[in-house]
């Protein structure tokens, strides 16, 4: 039987008492492994539950193995307190645990697991084993070890074991038992990659715990115990320490301390921003708005700053219990949360501090105390400061394409754009036409005459934003023309030539390399180190001559001729960056001209270089004969044109 609506033929509905089945009760192996899909949906997720049970439990060391990524084999070791024998049964049996025991405990939770549903829900989906031994002045303590084995789920009786203290849980061959699920995971060094970002958040979250990673027999990385500067500066790096800004605020409500990373210091992605919360790592909208407002007015937009911040507040205030995963948690207040951490990191944000010379001598010296702002304050709102509108945007007109490919030829022969000789001699004329004979811009004007003229093949173009005359707090040009005078972002317009100049020359197969006298070694991670070396024609292509000498360092033997004066070790980062983005090298073909912009920002001259009245004459001339050099790679304007009637305005003439 069919339905016929419009002409359109549509089966019929299921009646309800179709297939009707019996209500009855889920066997418990079911109820586990139904329950493991939202617990334990990749092998990270089990080795987080288990590391959050190792700190639990008071270790103080914690060793890490993974096999496969966690697939074939995660075990994870520590000196806590241990189970007793008698216990073991219940450890694996669901909504048993000794964290919580009432309604009370549960809204003032102060531990990092508390559901009793973690070590059910992995024996229920591998072969565990769990071998521990309580400390010998218990009162349960039998003083030897005992080992109990389940096997998807079913388990026998205790035996004897070899321990001296703690516990040790293994986990072999996740999902066997559910092949539905255990397709569903990626390559083992995709899943390796999932379980190191869980071990290095529980890293951070406990800092006066030692922690070991192995992974396939190869050691990754070891953190001995100490205090959270010391255990950020390990697992960031040391360029994260030199740009850190300390945090430490308190009231008595909240309380928040940690690093943020300066301005300066910044990446594409969000993987290096962790925010705990009563020593939980979470993902949180509230929190992370807080953060992208602190931020707001020093950092660019696209790019995401790099921090570690704990916050700190009562039990009673934060809902942990939330997600079966525990990374999600509801403020009682989280307006008066977000207000917090926002004004603390903008707080902080405006008085950096550099870190790295010595970051245990003054903690004072990191740190940046302030009182709780008043509700007034927290509840104002902020409006955008107004500006005279006195200047208008012009961009300057794009030359011809052919004109500004045909100079490629030219250009190859130059080390930087600052570096080109221009024939200044006509602007000196021009210049000298309203100069007083006793005046100091005579004799500037009879310097710039001395200068070496230039090359015959250097390209001749008109001159639209005039002669250059000064340069302003090393930042900008101030130049002169027809119209009156000319401001210009010297970093943003010079980012926006090399950026051209980058898409040219590699469109004319004309990128010229320049080799290194000595080679430019690069410290990354093991994954970084793959992807450079899976990706050799993609550097090649830019440029660079990168070889992978060892699991965590690249050597850079050649760089391209157009970015001469770069920080190696900083672009190579950022284009390994890219390359984890975006993936394929189809993706990557895609995405050209945003890793061009990254290379054309760091090649870019920076801010407080002194430049000779050449230099930047040359920079306005390549500008005229760049397209859209109006704008920086990131849309923001290169240069403003004051005009006669403008400055007559701001001078009241005629008035």
């Amino acid at each position: 039987m069919f339905c016929v609506v419009s002409n359109i033929s549509c089966p019929p509905l299921p009646s309800v008492h179709q297939n009707s089945r019996q209500i009855a009760l889920l066997p418990e192996l079911l109820i586990n492994q139904i329950a493991a899909g939202e617990v334990v949906e990749r092998p990270a997720a089990a080795l987080k539950e288990l590391l959050e049970n190792s700190i639990d439990a008071g270790a103080t060391e914690i060793e890490i193995e993974l096999q496969e990524g966690g697939i074939k084999r995660l075990r994870v070791a520590d000196n806590g307190r241990g189970i007793a024998r008698d216990q073991l049964h219940l450890a694996i049996a669901r909504h048993a645990t000794s964290k919580i025991a009432s309604l009370d405990d549960l809204e003032a939770v102060e531990t990092l697991g508390f559901r009793g549903e973690a070590l059910a829900s992995i024996a229920a989906i591998s072969r565990l084993s769990i071998v521990s031994i309580v400390p010998a002045d218990d009162s349960n303590a039998t003083h030897h070890a005992w080992r109990l084995d389940v096997l998807g789920g079913t388990y026998g009786e205790p035996e004897p074991a070899s321990r001296a203290q703690g516990t040790v849980i293994t986990a072999e061959d996740l999902y066997f038992n559910t092949p539905a699920r255990r397709k569903f995971l990626k390559t083992p060094a995709t899943e390796y990659g999932h379980c190191e970002d869980a071990a290095i958040r529980a890293a951070l979250s406990a800092p006066h715990v030692a922690f070991t990673l192995t992974h396939n027999g190869k050691r990754i990385w070891a953190y001995a115990a100490g205090n959270t500067e010391a255990r950020v500066h390990a697992v960031l790096g040391a360029e994260f320490a030199a740009a850190a800004v300390g945090v430490e605020v308190n009231n008595p409500a909240l309380s928040l301390h940690g690093l943020v990373g300066a301005p300066t210091f910044t990446r594409t992605s969000r993987d290096q921003q962790f925010m705990f919360v009563n020593g939980r790592f979470v993902r949180d909208k509230v929190l992370s708005h807080a953060m992208t407002e602190a931020y707001r007015d020093v950092l660019h937009h696209h790019r995401q700053p790099v921090f570690v911040l704990f916050l700190g507040l009562a039990p009673q205030e934060v809902d942990v219990n939330v997600h079966p995963t525990k990374t999600e948690v509801r403020f009682r207040d989280s307006r008066a949360a977000h207000q917090f951490v926002f004004h603390a990191v903008k707080k902080s944000l405006a008085t950096p501090v550099a870190m790295g010379d010595a970051p245990s001598a003054d903690p004072q010296r990191y740190s940046t105390t302030f009182a709780e702002p008043t509700e007034s304050l927290l509840i104002a709102k902020s409006w955008p400061e107004s500006r005279a509108n006195f200047a208008t945007t012009r961009a300057p007109s794009a030359g011809p394409s052919a004109e500004f490919k045909d100079s490629m030829a030219w250009l190859k022969t130059q080390q930087g754009v600052l570096d080109v000789r221009q024939d200044v001699a006509p602007y000196v004329v021009e210049y000298a036409k309203n100069t007083s004979p006793q005046s100091f811009s005579d004799r500037f004007v009879d310097g710039l005459k001395n200068q070496p003229s230039p090359a015959e093949n250097t390209p001749k173009v008109a001159s639209m934003l005039g002669f250059a005359i000064a340069q302003l707090h090393g930042i900008y040009i101030l130049a002169q023309n027809e119209q009156g005078l000319v401001l210009v972002d010297m970093h943003a317009a010079h980012e926006r030539v090399v950026y051209e100049r980058l898409k040219c020359a590699i469109e004319l197969s004309q990128l010229a390399v320049q080799p290194l006298l000595t080679p430019q070694l690069v410290a990354v991670s093991i994954g970084e180190s793959e992807l450079a070396f899976a990706n050799k024609e993609f550097f090649d292509k830019l440029g660079f001559d990168v070889a992978v000498i060892s699991a965590r360092e690249l050597a850079v033997r050649a760089v391209p001729a157009m970015l001469p004066n770069i920080d190696v070790p900083v672009v190579i980062r950022q284009l390994l960056e890219d390359l984890g983005r975006h993936g394929a090298s189809s993706a990557l073909s895609d995405q050209r001209d945003e890793i061009l912009s990254t290379m054309a920002c760091h090649g870019a001259v920076r801010a407080n270089r002194a430049l000779t009245i050449t230099e930047m004459n040359a920079l306005l001339r390549d500008m005229e004969i760049t397209e859209r050099s109006g704008q920086c790679n990131h849309g923001r304007p290169t240069w403003f044109q004051f005009s006669i009637k403008d400055l007559d305005k701001l001078f009241m003439r005629g008035r």
